[in-house]
């Protein structure tokens, strides 16, 4: 049996021309459908949910290869960067689960 591989992504953003809860909720809402869209992975929300200019998202990856998963995390997070000039990524903590 293939081991299961579980990568885990939490990122920190920093949205400089936020001035309401609803700037930020279109800035977070778009980038979590661009990046579920183009990489296929989970995207949510999961901390600071009231502050203006701060969000914490979490993103998972499920694979059979850990260098998939690794990889995959790693293009997500260089997407956000480059992508995305409004959202600047201010903390990253990444780990991947093996042998599920």
């Amino acid at each position: 049996m293939t081991p299961m591989n579980i990568g885990i992504a939490k990122l920190t953003l920093y949205l400089s021309a936020s001035s309401s809860l609803k700037d930020k909720r279109r800035v977070i809402n778009s980038i979590r459908e661009r990046v579920r869209n183009k990489f296929n992975v989970s995207v949510a929300e999961v901390d600071q949910n009231d502050a203006w200019q701060t969000a914490v998202i979490g993103i998972t990856c499920v694979s059979n290869n850990v260098r998939h998963t690794d990889q995959t995390l790693d293009n997500v997070l260089s997407f956000i960067e480059s992508d995305r000039p409004d959202a600047e990524v201010i903390d990253c903590e990444m780990e991947t689960l093996t042998g599920f």
